[in-house]
């Protein structure tokens, strides 16, 4: 079929929703017999009979039920942007769509996101999480603002194609459920010789930071499970599984969110955040923020 014809589809909408001709026409101001003839064009354009007569009243038929479900959502969200062009333009609502990688702590996330979501105005915030290589190639088709990762691009063509604002940094340290970590804060680091290991399957950066130094303070951990969530990894840790990382700027939220305990921070692993824009230049309000917002206790 050729392009849908939105007129069209609109008086299909009307019909529909007053249940006859004779009413949409009062509504439309149309004659009935004009608005039969557009109603028989649409469904000769898209190739059946939405309609079915069933005494007096006009019921939709399963291709009818289809394409109003499709123009009930087309035409609430015409109806929220006529009220949003209404408003003054500092009135109107912010719309910020942000990507972040899977590796990030969700509390990270969060908190990174915080200043965008406290600006003076309305913002309507589209979060998406994923690999960083996927996010930025949305990032380049223009459909999210900025991308946060734990990730430097390293590329020359990814660094030329984009401008990476640096953020912030925090150590890591090592949780346990208390009685293990209680009992592993003796004699730290060697206490982990052949303890049991959680690790991050999304292959964050600070991770393979901890394996190297692992490695160079002669510590030998047994691998159990690798997670690709944050916080099901917390979860395993908290029953018992094994010691797993996380930022030590969010200790206290992961200690009480999830009865674990920290062990020790392991202050020769950072976690580098950074912000990914489109431009050097930012000219999104709620990614200005971001990228100035603060710096994670450390």
């Amino acid at each position: 079929m050729d392009q849908l014809n939105l007129r069209h589809l609109y008086y299909f909408w009307v019909i529909s929703r007053e249940g006859s001709i004779a009413k949409a026409s009062e509504l439309l101001d149309l004659a009935p017999q004009t608005l039969s003839g557009q109603l028989a064009t649409f469904e000769e354009s898209v190739g059946g009979q939405l309609f079915s007569r069933e005494r007096r009243r006009l019921v939709l038929t399963e291709l009818g039920q289809l394409v109003q479900s499709y123009a009930n959502d087309i035409f609430a969200l015409t109806g929220e942007l006529s009220e949003t062009l209404r408003l003054a333009p500092a009135d109107r609502p912010l719309r910020l769509a942000a990507g972040v990688s899977a590796s990030i702590h969700k509390l990270i996330a969060f908190q990174l996101l915080q200043p965008a979501l406290k600006l003076n105005r309305r913002v309507n915030l589209d979060c998406r999480t994923g690999r960083a290589e996927d996010l930025l190639l949305s990032l380049k088709r223009k459909e999210l603002d900025v991308v946060l990762t734990d990730r430097m691009p390293q590329t020359e063509a990814v660094t030329d194609r984009f401008a990476v604002h640096p953020l912030t940094s925090s150590t890591i340290s090592l949780f346990a459920a208390p009685e293990m970590a209680g009992r592993l804060r003796d004699d730290f680091p060697a206490s982990l010789n052949h303890q049991p290991l959680l690790a991050n399957a999304t292959d964050a950066p600070y991770f393979q930071k901890l394996m190297n130094w692992l490695t160079i303070s002669n510590v030998r951990m047994d691998l159990v499970a690798r997670v690709d969530d944050s916080a099901l990894i917390k979860v395993f840790g908290r029953e018992g599984l094994g010691v797993f990382a996380a930022p030590t700027a969010i200790k206290e939220e992961v200690c009480r969110q999830y009865q674990v305990e920290e062990i020790a921070p392991v202050k020769a692993v950072t976690d580098q955040l950074y912000a990914i824009t489109r431009s050097r230049k930012v000219a999104h309000e709620g990614v200005r923020a971001i990228c100035s917002g603060f710096d994670l206790p450390r």
